[in-house]
């Protein structure tokens, strides 16, 4: 699936039985869908405090993507970046860590933060 991110979980066996028993009678395909049917119903449980926080930390929701352009012009400008995202946050691979550790202030990402391991490393203070 793209723009999704694979993880691993551990379970008892007892539980992991359940789920299967589940599949096997047809409720779900599979494990991972009864898996992602879960989390998104307890997402869907926890809106309102998933919209609080996102008010209060001023999150963005989805996918922010930046190029060394876009930083170069807010550079040009005394900007700085207070990067608070809920999704993907993207830094394309021609962000020099120069460019990144001037320009951006402060990352904060729940979800999943591409960037190069330089730029990572240059930001590595500025990262919450």
């Amino acid at each position: 699936m793209a723009g999704s991110e694979k993880i691993t979980i551990n379970m008892s066996p007892v539980d992991l039985g359940k789920i299967d028993l589940l599949v096997e009678q047809g409720h779900y395909s599979n494990r991972t869908d009864f898996i992602r049917t879960a989390v998104r119903s307890q997402l869907e449980k926890h809106t309102d405090e998933v919209q609080q926080a996102v008010s209060l930390y001023s999150f963005l929701v989805g996918v922010a993507s930046y190029d060394r352009a876009h930083l170069e012009r807010l550079k040009a400008r005394h900007k700085k970046l207070k990067l608070t995202v809920i999704g993907a946050l993207n830094l394309s691979k021609d962000i020099s860590p120069a460019l990144a550790g001037e320009v951006i202030e402060s990352v904060r990402v729940r979800g999943i933060f591409n960037a190069s391991e330089e730029v990572r490393a240059a930001l590595a203070e500025k990262i919450q």
